[in-house]
């Protein structure tokens, strides 16, 4: 990678954070075509892997943009010794790209919204960004499955994602249980 393509990331993820309402998840699917479709500076097994080390570790779920910065620069090292060097460089180029707008807006935000929560506008606001926040995880839930195949070749993927989406809206069974239950499926060849 050159020095405009690092350049180029950062400012992708840069904008990219202003527009990751409902968190960065929400934005996958646009950082799949991003890093793997457009550039293929990352394959479809290690941006999925990315997500789901991310997603199954404590803390918050924006770690797995650090992971895929990391892959970035692994993969731009190649078999070179400072391999770990330019994962790091692009650990760090991913996480501050994607963490200083939004958390620089969402401060800002917050704190003039709590002082004016009562208004109509602001309240109709929070209600309208929830169908928006929902299509975007639906979103990214495609994508994930999509790199498995269709609907026809990944059915079992396909409805263990349908039937988790339905159990989480209906129920209050704490997510560490689907992601148990999942990973169980998984490792016995399920889906």
């Amino acid at each position: 990678m050159t020095t405009a393509d690092w350049l180029h990331l950062f400012l992708y993820y840069l904008l990219l954070s202003l527009m990751s309402v409902g968190g960065a998840i929400a934005t996958a699917p646009d950082m799949h075509r991003f890093l793997v479709s457009e550039h293929g500076w990352l394959t479809d097994l290690q941006f999925n892997n990315s997500i789901a080390i991310a997603q199954s570790a404590p803390g918050p779920n924006v770690l797995f943009v650090g992971l895929f910065g990391w892959n970035v620069g692994m993969n731009a090292a190649g078999s070179a010794p400072h391999g770990w060097l330019m994962g790091a460089l692009g650990l760090v180029v991913c996480m501050v790209g994607v963490l200083l707008p939004s958390s620089t807006v969402t401060w800002l935000t917050i704190r003039w919204a709590q002082r004016h929560r009562e208004r109509r506008a602001v309240r109709a606001f929070r209600l309208g960004l929830a169908p928006l926040v929902v299509g975007l995880i639906c979103s990214t839930g495609w994508v994930l499955a999509g790199s498995s195949g269709g609907i026809m070749q990944a059915w079992p993927l396909w409805s263990l994602s349908a039937v988790t989406a339905l159990i989480v809206w209906r129920t209050r069974i704490h997510l560490l249980w689907l992601l148990a239950a999942g990973a169980a499926l998984g490792a016995i060849g399920l889906v």
